[in-house]
């Protein structure tokens, strides 16, 4: 199994008791990447995380429940967004005119490895060089292991 890496949205998302639906699929990715132990996430992510949850959540959530969940992904090995990851964002950004912070989740999946980016605010299925982008609410997290071993 490759591993996935997850959009800030897709952490917010399930976080989100407004959207019950789309929280439940994206508590079910959630829940299967810890269990594959395939998530991936970039420190940038995080932050736009807490940010969401403790500013933009209505309600707001408290910040140490906040800063507990961002320790818990740190088992993630966030990507730490250096310069060579910015040049990868620039050259994707040139190549397919994204904006910039999806270029950075992009990029970031790409230096981390990932082969696919779980987010809810790209294009479904769209490929970015060897980087496939996948929405949590259009495609289980059962189906994508079975594309695995298809190929």
């Amino acid at each position: 199994m490759n591993t996935v890496f997850v959009d800030a949205d897709v952490l917010i998302c399930a976080e989100d008791g407004a959207h019950p639906r789309k929280q439940a699929t994206a508590l079910a990715w959630m829940e299967w990447l810890w269990r594959e132990r395939a998530g991936r996430i970039s420190t940038e992510g995080l932050n736009e995380f807490y940010v969401a949850l403790t500013t933009k959540h209505k309600p707001p959530m408290p910040q140490g429940d906040a800063r507990a969940k961002l320790r818990r992904y740190n088992a993630w090995n966030p990507w730490r967004i250096d310069q060579a990851t910015v040049e990868t964002a620039w050259a994707v950004e040139a190549r397919h005119g994204l904006s910039y912070w999806d270029c950075l989740v992009i990029a970031s999946a790409q230096h981390s490895g990932c082969a696919v980016v779980l987010s809810e605010s790209m294009e479904h299925d769209a490929r970015y060089g060897a980087v496939r982008v996948v929405n949590p609410h259009r495609l289980a997290p059962e189906s994508l292991m079975l594309e695995d071993d298809a190929s």
